[in-house]
């Protein structure tokens, strides 16, 4: 496989923001935003698409440890 070129990857980037701005707008609902998945996967290389979700999923996460907080999970108590 060849890297992208230069409007290839303005392609598959617009095609990924137009996804994430549905799920953005859709609560994460996957469904409602099946069309925009099928073109991100259909304009992107699959390494692409496997790294642009992990990424999403990471931000996703630290932006709610940045306004929610950590908190521990539950565990034993007290001196070993």
């Amino acid at each position: 496989m060849t890297a992208p070129n230069s409007a290839e990857r303005k392609t598959c980037w617009d095609a990924r923001d137009h996804l994430w701005k549905c799920l953005d707008d859709n609560d994460d609902n996957v469904a409602s935003c099946q069309r925009f998945q099928s073109e991100f996967e259909a304009k992107c290389p699959a390494q692409w698409v496997k790294y642009f979700t992990k990424r999403r999923d990471f931000l996703k996460y630290k932006e709610k440890m940045q306004t929610e907080g950590f908190t521990p999970a539950e565990g034993p108590q007290g001196a070993s």
